[in-house]
């Protein structure tokens, strides 16, 4: 008894890992991410401080300092330690270099003129203006050609250029120089705010609702229906067809609907012959672009639902069927009263499965429309693929994308709680009134 009991922990044990590794961690690192800032732009890891021409222009927008942008960007010649040690290893007048450290040390000057006049008044001074130039290279400080590994390094190289930082400029400076990935919410509050947002939801609605009721659900039903009232060779050999778009390599099955679209397709060759100008049947219009995308999906959806819808009606005791007809009844009374009342565990199902299935699909939107024309076909989850792992800006952004996709996990999860009420998930899972 005791190893019965432990006996099915153990054998449902190698499940649970793949659950735990491909589902579970993925769903905690994509929401993990999502909270996140994380881009090519700011890399994976601990980023750097560096006053890059970005880092200025969010000083002066986002900040309202342009005085302070101004000053960074400009570079000064300040007479530090670190200059007259480089002075030491040089073939300067050593009386020059004390001289030169006991009256101009600390000084800041805005351009090497200004800092070679005041070496010319120093006695041993360089008599020749390309030593004095050289001289006063060793001091030039500009804060934006070096990358600063932490935030002190990057405040004491500001302040060796002569600048000088009140507390709200320093930490202005720090987030806006700041080269890594930080801790953020603005992913959601950005999504809520873009015009793309809201086409990409209704693009997703519109694919999933139209696709799912004319074809998984509605198409997948009729081909059920059909096809159990046939002999069983004919009804295999028409399952089998029907199953070739699910089976066929998704780049070719797209190419075949594409040859069939083309300018030079068969739509276009058809029309010639009718007086119709060739065109891109598939990307000339949204309108278009919608039918392709729905009936290439359709298809695919089309032939699962035919399967499972299938088995659950070869399943319904023959007998239900023999005695409708012994008492008379038609085959479209036999559908009302007999299989559609069983099909409500295989419907639930299907719907259940095939709207997440639609909610993260885009492989053969992609494949066929890219999203085109102008975006009038990119759903949720083709937009959060063009965020994160592909686009023309070529500045991939994991973070945002990551919060894309965590919306469609939340819609997923509402969308199934939703499916199981109106399906009456309760009554059907509970005990039967009568014992059998």
């Amino acid at each position: 008894m005791n190893r019965s009991k432990t006996l099915g922990p153990v054998m449902m044990s190698p499940a649970l890992v793949f659950v735990v590794l491909f589902f579970l961690l993925p769903v905690v690192m994509t929401a993990v991410f999502s909270l996140t800032n994380m881009s090519t732009a700011t890399g994976i890891s601990s980023g750097t401080y560096q006053v890059s021409p970005s880092a200025l222009r969010t000083l002066s927008a986002d900040y309202d300092m342009p005085q302070l942008a101004e000053s960074l960007k400009e570079s000064r010649f300040t007479i530090d330690k670190q200059g007259i040690d480089a002075l030491g290893s040089s073939n300067l007048d050593a009386r020059f270099i004390e001289q030169l450290e006991s009256v101009l040390v600390g000084k800041t000057f805005d351009n090497r003129r200004d800092l070679t006049r005041e070496l010319r008044r120093l006695s041993h001074s360089p008599r020749s203006p390309r030593e004095l130039n050289r001289t006063a290279d060793n001091f030039q400080r500009s804060v934006g050609t070096t990358r600063y590994e932490n935030k002190a390094a990057m405040l004491s190289a500001v302040e060796a250029a002569g600048i000088t930082l009140s507390d709200r400029e320093s930490e202005a400076l720090l987030k806006a120089s700041y080269t890594g990935w930080t801790w953020t919410t603005e992913n959601y509050q950005r999504m809520t705010s873009l015009p793309d947002t809201k086409t990409a939801l209704s693009n997703t609605l519109l694919y999933v609702f139209a696709t799912l009721s004319l074809f998984n659900i509605g198409f997948a039903l009729v081909l059920a229906l059909t096809t159990h009232y046939m002999p069983k060779k004919i009804a295999g050999f028409y399952r089998a067809v029907w199953l070739l778009p699910r089976i066929t390599p998704p780049v070719l099955y797209v190419l075949l609907w594409k040859w069939l679209a083309w300018d030079t397709g068969f739509i276009s060759n058809l029309g010639a012959t009718f007086g119709i100008a060739p065109k891109n049947w598939m990307l000339d219009t949204p309108a278009h672009a919608w039918t392709f995308v729905i009936l290439i999906n359709g298809f695919v959806g089309a032939s699962m639902g035919m399967l499972v819808l299938s088995s659950a009606i070869n399943a319904i005791p023959k007998s239900h069927f023999w005695a409708s007809e012994v008492d008379g009844a038609s085959r479209l009374q036999q559908i009302r009263y007999i299989i559609l009342p069983q099909l409500r565990w295989p419907i639930l199902f299907m719907t259940c499965y095939q709207t997440l299935s639609l909610l993260a699909s885009f492989d053969y939107i992609l494949l066929a429309t890219g999203g085109g024309p102008g975006g009038s076909t990119e759903v949720w989850a083709l937009r959060a693929f063009h965020t994160a792992l592909s686009n023309y800006a070529g500045n991939l952004q994991y973070g945002y994308g990551a919060a894309l996709a965590m919306v469609l996990v939340a819609i997923g999860m509402v969308m199934s709680v939703v499916y199981l009420k109106l399906f009456g998930f309760n009554k059907m899972v509970a005990k039967p009134r009568i014992e059998i």
